[in-house]
């Protein structure tokens, strides 16, 4: 059964969203809890890197065409969703969403709760908003061929169109969009990026403390110990963090630019292996090295980023080529 209510706590409003399922052992109980006091949405709280917001803004002033985010649930796909609507919100613009659930009210957008039970879809609630003259269009996810071809329609008519899809890394939204029968074409020529991001667990601040990497371990995992050494913060664990070494998260980012010879080997249909390979070529830099970037930081650990990055199977080979984190932005413990 699923089903909702909504809790105050201080000065705080909590819509929370539960599910319940009958197990050998009991009902099995899951709560999502989603704050509905006013949130800031601004670039700060995505905390990217000088290239990565450089990139991203650029994306954000184009006119139309469609920008995808990839990744698995709670991820922070919606929170780097929201971030991007409040950047580009103004009276000159009209945003429409259509979302399920509508997780935090922006104000100035028009915001649509997608509904089942009254066969009111994503495919549905975009083909309907398209008649309200919106300027910017957000679709929680792509989930199906129909939005996906309304979503591009959209966008070749003018629209800058934002939307989800679940999938292990940013090539990996190409190769799903393709395996919908999308049409390489469109793909190629209305996708603007696809953007791939994961969380990872930041270091407890009470129980840091520095460990000396070995070197084999280091050269297995492809980390770039010429420019970054072996010595990094991990926690020890206190009981502050539950003897995890950890407390809160932070994002790591991959973002896949549709570059011209990228376009010519999605033209093809290429596979992606061989698309992840070109992209990271022209520049990507990958969910793993941007994890690097945390490590060099002190914001997290090494042992973090191969935990959630372990489907980066061409990582390894790659690092060499690629170009190292900033050495200035690695963190020392005073």
């Amino acid at each position: 059964q699923d089903g909702r209510m909504n809790l105050q706590a201080g000065t705080q409003n909590i819509d929370v969203r539960v599910s319940t399922i009958p197990t050998v052992n009991g009902e099995s109980i899951s709560l999502r809890l989603l704050s509905r006091s006013e949130q800031q949405f601004g670039f700060d709280r995505l905390d990217l890197s000088g290239k990565q917001e450089k990139i991203i803004r650029h994306l954000l002033a184009q006119p139309n065409g469609i920008i995808l985010l990839t990744g698995p649930t709670g991820c922070g796909k919606s929170t780097s969703l929201y971030c991007f609507l409040s950047s580009i919100n103004s009276i000159q613009r009209r945003i429409i969403t259509v979302e399920e659930p509508v997780e935090y009210r922006i104000p100035g957008v028009s915001q649509i709760d997608v509904k089942p039970e009254i066969d009111l879809t994503f495919a549905k609630g975009l083909r309907h908003l398209l008649r309200q003259d919106p300027n910017v269009v957000m679709v929680g996810e792509i989930r199906d061929v129909e939005t996906a071809d309304i979503a591009i329609r959209a966008a070749m008519t003018g629209h800058l169109v934002f939307s989800t899809l679940h999938t292990n890394d940013a090539v990996g939204g190409i190769t799903r969009l393709l395996d919908m029968d999308v049409e390489p074409f469109l793909l190629s020529s209305v996708v603007k990026a696809f953007i791939a991001q994961r969380l990872v667990r930041t270091i407890c601040p009470d129980c840091v403390q520095m460990v000396d990497y070995p070197r084999d371990y280091l050269a297995e995992i492809g980390f770039p110990v010429k420019e970054l050494g072996t010595r990094f913060r991990r926690g020890a664990g206190c009981d502050q963090c539950r003897q995890t070494g950890y407390q809160g998260r932070a994002a790591i980012y991959e973002i896949c630019l549709i570059t011209e010879p990228l376009r010519k080997l999605i033209m093809r249909k290429r596979d992606g292996g061989e698309l992840k390979q070109c992209a990271i070529t022209e520049g990507m830099e990958t969910l793993r090295q941007d994890g690097w970037r945390r490590v060099a930081q002190g914001k997290t650990t090494i042992e973090e980023v191969v935990r959630v990055t372990q489907t980066d199977e061409v990582m390894a080979e790659t690092t060499e080529e690629a170009g190292p984190v900033v050495a200035g932005e690695a963190a020392e413990i005073h």
